[in-house]
């Protein structure tokens, strides 16, 4: 089975490349989804530990978490390293449930891809890439974002620029929805001829 790294910075169009991928019918894993699921689940009581104050009801309050984090030195290192772990052991599940059901690809959808060292753990890797003009007017139309949280979140990631230099393969999602398309499509094409060694070599039971 094929272990595809799916990532791109904020904005780049990764749930829109995820949606079609699981249109073609190969599996995605959203980390940024058991990240939120840990946050009212396994994650709290190691939070509420690390950042008294910060979940409530059993939850963590993102608003509350996010200024504890800017205020610590090294908040953000800290978080991550209670947080990835937890995300790996899905991922690890997540997999070996593909990998059981026979499928020949499966795909980790992970924004920090390269940051976390997630890229070595995969066969190859997909970036997502738009200019940073089309980048800023998609993040900054969301709601309660602003260009402080935009920067904010900017400055914890890779440059667009070096993630495109260490993809395997590189979507353009400056274009129309189709086009990005049409381009994952050629991709997963190309693929099914790849040799597949990662999963056997770090997801599979010893």
């Amino acid at each position: 089975m094929l272990v595809i790294g799916l990532t791109g910075s904020i904005g780049m169009g990764k749930s829109t490349a995820a949606a079609h991928l699981r249109e073609l019918g190969i599996a995605v894993f959203d980390a940024d989804a058991a990240v939120h699921d840990l946050y009212s689940g396994a994650a709290v009581p190691l939070i509420e530990d690390a950042f008294p104050g910060t979940t409530q009801g059993g939850i963590v309050d993102r608003a509350k978490l996010l200024m504890a984090l800017v205020a610590s030195p090294d908040g953000f290192r800290r978080l991550e390293a209670m947080i990835h772990p937890l995300v790996r052991d899905m991922e690890r599940e997540f997999l070996r449930t593909q990998f059981a059901s026979g499928a020949a690809m499966a795909v980790l959808e992970i924004p920090l891809l390269f940051e976390t060292g997630g890229d070595r753990l995969c066969d190859l890797s997909i970036v997502l890439s738009a200019s940073p003009e089309e980048q800023r007017q998609r993040v900054l139309a969301r709601p309660g974002m602003t260009p402080q949280k935009l920067e904010e979140i900017l400055s914890r990631q890779m440059p667009d620029a070096d993630k495109r230099a260490r993809a395997d393969f590189v979507v353009d999602t400056g274009g129309a929805i189709s086009e990005t398309q049409v381009q994952i499509d050629r991709i997963i094409a190309a693929l099914k001829t790849r040799p597949a060694t990662a999963y056997h070599r770090h997801w599979a039971p010893a």
